[in-house]
Protein backbone atom coordinates (compact mmCIF):
# COMPACT_ATOMS: atom_id res chain seq x y z
CA UNK A 1 0.00 0.00 0.00
CA UNK A 2 1.23 3.29 -1.35
CA UNK A 3 0.87 6.58 0.78
CA UNK A 4 0.24 9.85 -0.49
CA UNK A 5 1.91 13.44 -0.09
CA UNK A 6 1.46 17.01 -1.68
CA UNK A 7 3.72 19.80 -1.73
CA UNK A 8 1.65 22.01 0.61
CA UNK A 9 3.85 25.01 0.60
CA UNK A 10 7.21 26.25 -0.10
CA UNK A 11 9.60 29.37 0.91
CA UNK A 12 11.13 30.17 -1.83
CA UNK A 13 14.81 31.58 -1.30
CA UNK A 14 14.61 30.89 2.07
CA UNK A 15 18.14 31.22 2.67
CA UNK A 16 20.84 33.07 -0.11
CA UNK A 17 23.05 29.80 -0.12
CA UNK A 18 22.96 25.74 0.44
CA UNK A 19 20.29 25.20 3.38
CA UNK A 20 22.40 22.40 5.31
CA UNK A 21 20.16 21.60 8.15
CA UNK A 22 16.41 21.96 9.59
CA UNK A 23 15.38 21.45 13.21
CA UNK A 24 11.50 21.19 14.08
CA UNK A 25 10.23 21.73 17.32
CA UNK A 26 6.88 21.41 18.21
CA UNK A 27 6.09 25.58 17.46
CA UNK A 28 8.67 26.34 14.72
CA UNK A 29 11.17 25.31 11.99
CA UNK A 30 15.46 26.17 12.55
CA UNK A 31 17.40 26.50 9.40
CA UNK A 32 20.46 26.78 8.87
CA UNK A 33 22.79 27.37 5.75
CA UNK A 34 25.90 28.50 4.46
CA UNK A 35 24.96 32.02 4.95
CA UNK A 36 25.84 33.12 8.97
CA UNK A 37 22.06 34.05 10.27
CA UNK A 38 19.84 31.07 11.63
CA UNK A 39 15.99 31.36 10.61
CA UNK A 40 12.96 30.23 12.60
CA UNK A 41 9.57 29.58 11.09
CA UNK A 42 6.87 29.24 12.79
CA UNK A 43 4.74 25.80 11.77
CA UNK A 44 1.74 26.63 13.57
CA UNK A 45 0.17 29.17 11.13
CA UNK A 46 -0.16 27.83 7.08
CA UNK A 47 2.20 29.57 5.65
CA UNK A 48 5.06 29.43 8.01
CA UNK A 49 6.11 33.00 8.04
CA UNK A 50 9.34 33.70 9.38
CA UNK A 51 9.29 33.99 13.03
CA UNK A 52 12.83 35.23 14.11
CA UNK A 53 16.03 35.74 12.46
CA UNK A 54 19.31 35.11 14.35
CA UNK A 55 22.10 37.43 12.75
CA UNK A 56 25.42 35.93 12.87
CA UNK A 57 25.02 32.94 14.88
CA UNK A 58 27.63 31.82 13.20
CA UNK A 59 29.83 33.76 10.56
CA UNK A 60 31.06 31.92 8.33
CA UNK A 61 27.63 29.40 7.89
CA UNK A 62 26.54 26.32 10.19
CA UNK A 63 26.43 23.22 8.64
CA UNK A 64 24.26 21.44 11.25
CA UNK A 65 21.63 22.39 13.64
CA UNK A 66 19.48 19.99 15.92
CA UNK A 67 16.52 19.49 18.33
CA UNK A 68 15.55 17.01 20.88
CA UNK A 69 13.07 14.53 18.90
CA UNK A 70 9.93 14.33 21.06
CA UNK A 71 11.64 17.19 23.57
CA UNK A 72 9.65 20.42 24.55
CA UNK A 73 11.09 22.15 22.02
CA UNK A 74 13.08 24.87 24.10
CA UNK A 75 16.69 23.88 23.25
CA UNK A 76 18.59 23.55 20.25
CA UNK A 77 22.23 23.09 19.32
CA UNK A 78 24.67 24.35 16.25
CA UNK A 79 27.68 23.87 14.49
CA UNK A 80 29.43 26.67 12.59
CA UNK A 81 32.24 26.50 9.54
CA UNK A 82 34.11 28.68 12.29
CA UNK A 83 33.86 25.25 14.20
CA UNK A 84 31.99 27.31 17.03
CA UNK A 85 29.52 25.02 19.13
CA UNK A 86 26.58 26.45 20.25
CA UNK A 87 23.97 26.07 22.34
CA UNK A 88 20.20 28.10 21.57
CA UNK A 89 17.27 27.91 24.84
CA UNK A 90 13.64 29.73 23.68
CA UNK A 91 12.27 32.03 26.09
CA UNK A 92 9.17 32.13 27.41
CA UNK A 93 7.80 34.71 25.03
CA UNK A 94 9.08 32.42 21.87
CA UNK A 95 12.37 34.34 20.95
CA UNK A 96 15.25 32.71 20.84
CA UNK A 97 18.91 33.26 22.36
CA UNK A 98 22.63 32.37 23.52
CA UNK A 99 22.54 30.26 26.43
CA UNK A 100 26.19 28.91 26.22
CA UNK A 101 29.01 27.79 23.84
CA UNK A 102 31.05 24.58 24.08
CA UNK A 103 34.72 25.98 25.15
CA UNK A 104 37.00 26.98 22.43
CA UNK A 105 39.30 24.80 22.86
CA UNK A 106 40.93 21.98 20.27
CA UNK A 107 37.86 19.54 21.51
CA UNK A 108 35.23 22.27 20.53
CA UNK A 109 37.03 22.67 17.16
CA UNK A 110 36.74 18.70 16.19
CA UNK A 111 33.04 18.66 16.37
CA UNK A 112 30.71 17.49 13.27
CA UNK A 113 27.67 16.74 13.88
CA UNK A 114 25.57 16.80 17.01
CA UNK A 115 22.53 15.46 18.82
CA UNK A 116 20.27 16.46 21.48
CA UNK A 117 18.58 14.10 23.95
CA UNK A 118 14.54 14.00 24.46
CA UNK A 119 14.72 15.50 27.82
CA UNK A 120 17.31 18.47 26.50
CA UNK A 121 19.94 17.88 28.90
CA UNK A 122 22.42 16.46 26.96
CA UNK A 123 24.26 16.90 23.57
CA UNK A 124 25.84 14.24 21.84
CA UNK A 125 28.64 15.49 19.68
CA UNK A 126 30.84 13.44 16.61
CA UNK A 127 34.11 14.03 16.36
CA UNK A 128 36.56 14.59 13.26
CA UNK A 129 38.84 12.88 15.54
CA UNK A 130 37.16 9.79 15.05
CA UNK A 131 35.49 10.09 19.07
CA UNK A 132 31.89 10.81 20.37
CA UNK A 133 31.37 13.06 23.46
CA UNK A 134 28.75 13.53 25.83
CA UNK A 135 27.85 16.66 27.39
CA UNK A 136 25.51 17.69 30.43
CA UNK A 137 24.14 20.57 29.69
CA UNK A 138 22.86 21.43 33.54
CA UNK A 139 26.14 21.39 34.28
CA UNK A 140 28.34 22.22 31.40
CA UNK A 141 30.51 19.10 31.73
CA UNK A 142 31.39 16.52 29.48
CA UNK A 143 30.02 13.50 30.85
CA UNK A 144 31.53 10.82 28.18
CA UNK A 145 34.36 10.67 26.03
CA UNK A 146 33.93 7.63 23.54
CA UNK A 147 36.14 6.06 21.65
CA UNK A 148 35.89 4.04 17.96
CA UNK A 149 37.66 1.67 16.38
CA UNK A 150 40.34 -0.68 18.10
CA UNK A 151 42.64 1.96 18.68
CA UNK A 152 43.51 5.75 17.99
CA UNK A 153 45.03 5.18 14.96
CA UNK A 154 42.26 3.17 13.56
CA UNK A 155 38.92 5.86 14.46
CA UNK A 156 37.55 7.62 11.54
CA UNK A 157 35.96 10.97 10.87
CA UNK A 158 32.79 10.83 12.60
CA UNK A 159 30.09 11.89 9.97
CA UNK A 160 26.81 11.61 12.17
CA UNK A 161 25.48 11.19 15.81
CA UNK A 162 22.57 10.51 17.54
CA UNK A 163 20.74 10.23 20.98
CA UNK A 164 17.49 7.36 21.71
CA UNK A 165 14.83 9.20 23.23
CA UNK A 166 15.37 7.45 26.48
CA UNK A 167 18.81 8.95 26.66
CA UNK A 168 20.51 5.35 27.12
CA UNK A 169 22.49 4.60 24.37
CA UNK A 170 24.53 6.86 21.82
CA UNK A 171 25.29 5.99 18.11
CA UNK A 172 27.87 7.83 15.70
CA UNK A 173 28.64 6.97 11.68
CA UNK A 174 31.54 7.36 10.51
CA UNK A 175 33.74 7.89 7.04
CA UNK A 176 34.95 4.51 7.01
CA UNK A 177 31.51 3.29 6.93
CA UNK A 178 31.43 1.70 10.66
CA UNK A 179 28.58 2.23 13.21
CA UNK A 180 29.26 2.12 16.87
CA UNK A 181 26.24 2.37 19.61
CA UNK A 182 27.49 3.21 23.02
CA UNK A 183 25.85 2.67 26.48
CA UNK A 184 25.40 6.23 28.45
CA UNK A 185 24.72 4.53 31.55
CA UNK A 186 27.94 1.87 31.69
CA UNK A 187 29.84 4.45 29.54
CA UNK A 188 31.02 1.60 27.47
CA UNK A 189 30.16 0.44 23.67
CA UNK A 190 27.61 -1.88 23.22
CA UNK A 191 27.79 -2.09 19.59
CA UNK A 192 30.23 -2.12 16.33
CA UNK A 193 27.68 -2.96 13.58
CA UNK A 194 28.87 -3.79 10.25
CA UNK A 195 27.28 -3.83 6.93
CA UNK A 196 27.69 -0.70 5.12
CA UNK A 197 31.27 -0.30 4.05
CA UNK A 198 31.17 3.49 2.76
CA UNK A 199 30.88 6.77 4.21
CA UNK A 200 28.03 6.87 6.87
CA UNK A 201 26.15 10.34 6.65
CA UNK A 202 22.94 9.94 8.50
CA UNK A 203 22.12 7.77 11.58
CA UNK A 204 18.62 8.21 13.86
CA UNK A 205 17.26 6.01 16.64
CA UNK A 206 13.07 4.96 16.38
CA UNK A 207 11.40 7.16 18.38
CA UNK A 208 10.52 3.22 20.99
CA UNK A 209 14.49 2.93 20.65
CA UNK A 210 14.29 -0.65 19.30
CA UNK A 211 15.99 0.34 16.29
CA UNK A 212 18.39 1.91 14.38
CA UNK A 213 18.79 3.68 10.96
CA UNK A 214 22.62 4.44 9.26
CA UNK A 215 22.64 5.20 5.50
CA UNK A 216 24.69 7.33 3.31
CA UNK A 217 27.34 6.93 -0.19
CA UNK A 218 26.15 3.33 -0.52
CA UNK A 219 22.69 4.62 -1.35
CA UNK A 220 21.25 1.98 1.17
CA UNK A 221 19.69 2.20 4.60
CA UNK A 222 20.49 -0.29 7.34
CA UNK A 223 18.66 -1.41 10.31
CA UNK A 224 19.52 -2.59 13.18
CA UNK A 225 17.71 -4.08 16.28
CA UNK A 226 19.19 -2.45 20.05
CA UNK A 227 18.56 -5.80 21.57
CA UNK A 228 20.43 -7.78 19.79
CA UNK A 229 22.89 -5.09 17.85
CA UNK A 230 22.25 -7.08 15.55
CA UNK A 231 20.97 -5.79 10.88
CA UNK A 232 17.45 -6.58 10.79
CA UNK A 233 16.59 -5.40 7.44
CA UNK A 234 18.20 -3.18 3.97
CA UNK A 235 16.26 -1.03 2.63
CA UNK A 236 17.37 0.14 -0.60
CA UNK A 237 15.67 2.08 -4.09
CA UNK A 238 15.57 0.37 -7.28
CA UNK A 239 18.30 0.61 -9.65
CA UNK A 240 22.30 -0.02 -9.44
CA UNK A 241 23.14 3.37 -9.58
CA UNK A 242 21.85 4.14 -5.62
CA UNK A 243 22.48 7.95 -4.45
CA UNK A 244 23.75 8.90 -1.42
CA UNK A 245 21.88 9.38 1.58
CA UNK A 246 22.45 12.22 3.38
CA UNK A 247 19.43 12.60 5.94
CA UNK A 248 17.22 10.34 7.92
CA UNK A 249 14.13 10.77 9.95
CA UNK A 250 11.93 8.70 11.59
CA UNK A 251 7.71 9.72 11.91
CA UNK A 252 6.33 9.94 15.76
CA UNK A 253 4.81 6.50 15.53
CA UNK A 254 8.05 5.26 13.93
CA UNK A 255 6.20 3.29 11.44
CA UNK A 256 7.88 5.56 8.46
CA UNK A 257 11.29 6.53 7.91
CA UNK A 258 11.94 9.69 5.72
CA UNK A 259 15.02 9.64 3.57
CA UNK A 260 16.63 12.77 1.12
CA UNK A 261 19.69 12.16 -1.01
CA UNK A 262 21.52 13.85 -3.21
CA UNK A 263 19.31 13.32 -6.41
CA UNK A 264 16.78 15.31 -4.93
CA UNK A 265 14.27 12.23 -4.16
CA UNK A 266 12.39 12.15 -0.95
CA UNK A 267 11.35 8.43 0.13
CA UNK A 268 8.88 7.59 2.40
CA UNK A 269 9.63 3.81 4.24
CA UNK A 270 7.25 1.53 6.00
CA UNK A 271 10.12 0.01 7.86
CA UNK A 272 7.42 -3.45 8.75
CA UNK A 273 7.83 -3.94 5.75
CA UNK A 274 10.90 -2.79 4.47
CA UNK A 275 9.05 -0.91 1.23
CA UNK A 276 9.30 2.41 -0.02
CA UNK A 277 5.27 3.80 0.10
CA UNK A 278 5.96 7.37 -1.41
CA UNK A 279 8.83 9.45 -3.19
CA UNK A 280 8.59 12.82 -4.27
CA UNK A 281 11.08 14.15 -6.93
CA UNK A 282 10.26 17.86 -6.78
CA UNK A 283 13.82 19.23 -7.55
CA UNK A 284 17.12 17.44 -8.98
CA UNK A 285 19.32 19.23 -6.59
CA UNK A 286 20.84 17.97 -3.55
CA UNK A 287 18.36 17.59 -0.55
CA UNK A 288 20.89 17.74 2.78
CA UNK A 289 17.84 17.59 5.34
CA UNK A 290 14.53 16.22 5.71
CA UNK A 291 12.23 16.37 8.32
CA UNK A 292 9.20 15.21 10.06
CA UNK A 293 7.41 17.97 11.88
CA UNK A 294 5.80 17.22 15.52
CA UNK A 295 2.10 17.34 14.94
CA UNK A 296 0.27 20.63 16.28
CA UNK A 297 -3.36 21.52 17.21
CA UNK A 298 -5.50 22.04 13.44
CA UNK A 299 -2.75 20.13 11.93
CA UNK A 300 -4.63 17.58 9.93
CA UNK A 301 -2.56 14.22 8.81
CA UNK A 302 0.85 13.91 8.76
CA UNK A 303 3.84 16.80 7.66
CA UNK A 304 7.40 16.87 6.60
CA UNK A 305 9.76 19.32 5.03
CA UNK A 306 12.86 19.12 2.72
CA UNK A 307 15.52 21.59 2.17
CA UNK A 308 19.29 21.67 0.37
CA UNK A 309 20.95 23.51 -2.63
CA UNK A 310 17.68 24.70 -4.59
CA UNK A 311 17.96 27.50 -0.85
CA UNK A 312 13.99 26.44 -0.84
CA UNK A 313 11.99 24.67 1.77
CA UNK A 314 9.38 22.83 0.66
CA UNK A 315 6.70 21.33 3.27
CA UNK A 316 4.74 18.04 2.29
CA UNK A 317 1.26 17.21 3.85
CA UNK A 318 -0.07 13.78 3.62
CA UNK A 319 -2.92 13.73 1.23
CA UNK A 320 -5.64 12.05 3.90
CA UNK A 321 -5.35 15.15 5.92
CA UNK A 322 -7.33 17.40 3.81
Amino acid sequence: MSKQYLAGHRLDQAHPTNIFCLAPTPTALISASGASSLLIHKTTEPTFPLQQRIPNAHPLGCHHVCTARGGPGKVAASVGFGCEVKVWRCKDDGEWELWWQLPEDKTARDVWAVALSADEAYLACSMSTGQVQVWDLTTRERVQTYETGNNINQQSFGMAVDLSRDGKLTASGHQNGSVYVFNNHSGRRAYSLSGLIQPIRAVAFSPGCKLLAAAGTAGIIAIYDMEHGEQVANLAAPGTNAAWITSLDWNETGEFLLCGSIDGKIRVWDVTRSVCVATHSETEDTLWSVRWLPKTPGMKGEWFCAAGVSKTITFYREATGT
